[in-house]
């Protein structure tokens, strides 16, 4: 039985462990604190409390950090792989990234901020390639949004 099948479809809502359950990121690579919304098989979203603690900040930028856009864009691709991994038959299964399409960038995330990550799923092709729409907010204001593309790794 894999980790995926322990956890209750019908749930909405996640808590870290259970995403690890999900997910194989670990630190400093988990990037998603908490789904707050779950729809199976259309969409999530996930919450990142953006931390001064993050080892990224030490580099990013000196004297006014700012969360890289990589790795905003990294976050919502794992707010999309709990709906993946959820679908029927995609259980222990992983999905990288295939492609990033139309990333917008359209505010600074900065220590302090909870970045709110809407992530639905647009299509899923033969069962390995899946297309997703992501949006990141700060405060009701969009941070970041676009397209991305998955892959089932065998």
């Amino acid at each position: 039985m894999s980790t995926a099948t322990q956890v209750n479809t019908s749930k909405q809502t996640f808590s870290i462990q259970e995403i690890h359950n999900l997910l194989p990121h670990r630190y400093p690579f988990a990037l998603i604190d908490r789904i707050i919304e779950y729809v199976p098989g259309k969409k999530a979203v996930g919450i990142k409390n953006v931390t001064f603690n993050e080892p990224y900040f030490q580099g990013h930028i000196p004297n006014r950090p700012i969360m890289p856009g990589v790795l905003m864009a990294e976050a919502m691709a794992q707010v999309g792989g709990i709906v993946l991994v959820q679908l029927p038959e995609m259980e222990g299964k992983f999905f990288a990234y295939a492609g990033i399409d139309k990333m917008r960038f359209r505010r600074p995330v900065i220590p302090g901020d909870r970045l709110i990550m809407t992530v639905e799923l647009l299509s899923l092709k033969q069962k390995r390639i899946a297309k997703m729409q992501g949006k990141a907010e700060v405060e009701g204001e969009l941070a970041v949004k676009g397209e991305m593309l998955f892959s089932l790794i065998d």
